[in-house]
């Protein structure tokens, strides 16, 4: 029998083509002399596009929504030292928010590193990196890089999704080893698993028999629902039990706020129906959600004394909230089947007490839409953020994509930017890293050409990244950014008003953004009136360049900011925020 020629590869060659069985679509990172021989490598493949970025953070950030959009696993390269220290920022969301990443690090040769001999840059990279990664190791012998390579995926995408790092010296990575073809040509079947675990019939049994006993059923989606791409049974689970259904930040999109059991989305600041729902609820079926702060009150969970379903792929999140009576691990979409398959298969009708519940949550959710919609309706000087929101909604269009960014922004953008699937509208709610948008509305139009994107964020948060509309211009990105422009740190400065009676480092004025963006070879527009909002959209849809919408808005604390402050989310006193009064000065 012939045997097959074993491939001379380097390092860095060897690592690129290990990529390639996980379909890896982009490489983000900037260009450095240590990484050169991946680089080389990378350029030389077809199937991964490079993208280099302006600061490492931003290729850790781009990475994140790749995965977050599309459930591929993108790389976030940094070099030696600084370049690693810098992508560390970026990989913290996607630990945070359970977004698998492989980041990839070079660092100084063997003999002097690993412990360091005070070489330039000398960072204990594997040290650095572990707190925000689920895995990380070094690779001290090129001939194990397809093996790593495989372990890094494996850790990534099994169970919890999350981040995963691997260091590689400069040597290793210059170094030729002889290979065998099959190492780079296993599929990931053959070592990890591509589905999760599947719970028992008897307790898909149980979880069915609880909700159809219930009395006040709510159900909860959170992102692991939105990622398994099947929501169509969580509702209707909830068409069939005349449930209230509710989305944390990471599930937007899994009820649509057309469905007559949706009573709002993203957690407390989604209005006072979401609160009273968990606080009152007899059962509670969450389903991919990690109960973080955004469901919290004064004193934690608003689950927490709540009798629990709850499906969830991580074991180590079950029961960790709430009274659990059935755990069902495994894919949140798959689980909802089966117990969809087991409420149908016994015919009965919800009862009066649950159609009752549902109707008073949906009363309760009406009058804070309400609410939010009378203030969009407001024509003042000085735009109100509702009528920014409320109009950027109206002029997108059906199948964009946006994200999120800031805490002021992120909140008006809530319920007055209609979201109706999931992985349409991003957030970042579990680092809440001011700057993601930016990076994160670059890396969606590169996973989406076809669509448009939106980047709606706050003038501090734009501040941290604006750089990388220089990287939407290089690559033709026509990404549309919208700025809430208060020309302050404005919930900062409420907060430092009314907690100590002082104010200092809160004030942002005077910077003309759209003059920036001009200045990076964008298009740039400043906006005054609200009736501008439409038009100024139309014209950066219909132009080839990424736009800038530099929108100038007054603060205005929101309804749930009191609510979602009393968490202690902002770090403030309890009740700092709780009384915000309109029309609060800058």
């Amino acid at each position: 029998m012939q045997q097959t020629p074993r491939l001379r590869l380097t390092g860095g060659q060897a690592l690129a083509r290990a990529l390639v069985p996980e379909g890896v679509p982009f490489v983000f990172g900037i260009a450095g002399g240590k990484l050169m021989h991946f680089m080389r490598a990378i350029a030389e493949e077809p199937s991964i596009r490079y993208v280099g970025v302006r600061h490492e953070a931003a290729a850790g950030m781009m990475a994140s929504a790749v995965f977050a959009a599309t459930g591929q696993v993108a790389v976030a390269m940094g070099e030696v030292g600084p370049g690693a220290i810098n992508l560390v920022s970026g990989l913290a969301g996607a630990f945070n928010n359970n977004l698998a990443v492989l980041a990839i690090t070079s660092n100084n040769q063997r003999m002097a590193a690993y412990p360091g001999r005070g070489t330039l840059m000398e960072l204990d990279t594997q040290a650095v990196f572990r707190p925000v990664t689920k895995w990380n190791t070094v690779v001290m012998d090129g001939r194990r890089i397809p093996e790593l390579v495989r372990r890094a995926f494996r850790e990534a995408l099994n169970g919890r999704p999350g981040p995963v790092h691997l260091d590689v010296p400069q040597d290793v990575l210059m170094e030729v080893h002889e290979y065998d073809p099959a190492e780079f040509a296993q599929p990931a079947a053959q070592y990890r698993l591509l589905a999760a675990p599947h719970p028992r019939p008897a307790d898909i049994a149980r979880a069915a028999a609880l909700l159809r006993q219930a009395e006040r059923p709510v159900l909860l989606a959170g992102g692991g629902l939105a990622r398994s791409g099947n929501c169509a049974s969580f509702r209707d689970i909830a068409a069939l039990l005349d449930a209230p259904a509710t989305a944390t930040q990471m599930g937007l999109g899994a009820i649509a706020p057309t469905d007559p059991h949706f009573i709002g989305h993203g957690g407390t600041i989604g209005g006072p129906a979401i609160t009273r729902a968990l606080r009152e609820a007899d059962l509670v079926l969450a389903v991919g959600c990690r109960f973080s702060s955004w469901l919290w009150d004064a004193e934690g969970p608003l689950a927490r004394d709540r009798r629990l379903i709850q499906i969830d792929t991580d074991p180590a999140a079950i029961g960790r909230v709430g009274q659990l009576e059935v755990g069902l691990l495994g894919d949140a979409g798959a689980v909802l089947d089966d117990l969809l398959e087991e409420l149908r298969a016994t015919p009965h009708s919800a009862k009066p007490s649950n159609h009752a519940w549902l109707a008073g949550l949906r009363e309760q959710f009406a009058a804070h839409h309400a609410k939010l919609d009378a203030m969009a309706a407001e024509r003042t000087p000085v735009m109100h953020p509702a009528a920014l929101a409320q109009a950027i909604g109206a002029a997108m269009p059906a199948n964009a994509l946006a994200t999120y960014d800031g805490g002021h922004t992120s909140f008006w953008s809530n319920d007055l930017t209609p979201v109706s699937a999931p992985r349409t509208r991003f957030h970042e709610p579990g680092m809440a890293q001011l700057g993601f948008g930016t990076p994160w509305a670059v890396a969606l139009k590169l996973a989406h050409p076809e669509r448009p994107v939106f980047n709606i964020i706050g003038d501090g948060a734009f501040g941290f990244t604006l750089q990388e509309l220089d990287t939407a211009r290089r690559y033709g990105l026509p990404v549309i950014t919208v700025i809430h422009n208060n020309e302050a740190w404005g919930i900062i400065r409420i907060g430092q008003r009314r907690a100590l009676d002082f104010e200092l480092g809160t004030d942002l004025s005077g910077t003309d953004y759209a003059a920036i963006a001009r200045g990076f070879g964008c298009r740039g527009e400043t906006i005054t009136q609200v009736e501008e909002i439409g038009p100024a959209i139309s014209r950066a849809l219909a132009s080839d360049l990424p736009s800038v919408l530099d929108c100038r808005t007054r603060f205005e604390p929101h309804p749930g900011l009191p609510q979602f402050g009393a968490s202690g989310s902002f770090g403030m006193p309890a009740g700092t925020l709780l009384h915000a009064a309109p029309g609060s000065p800058k």
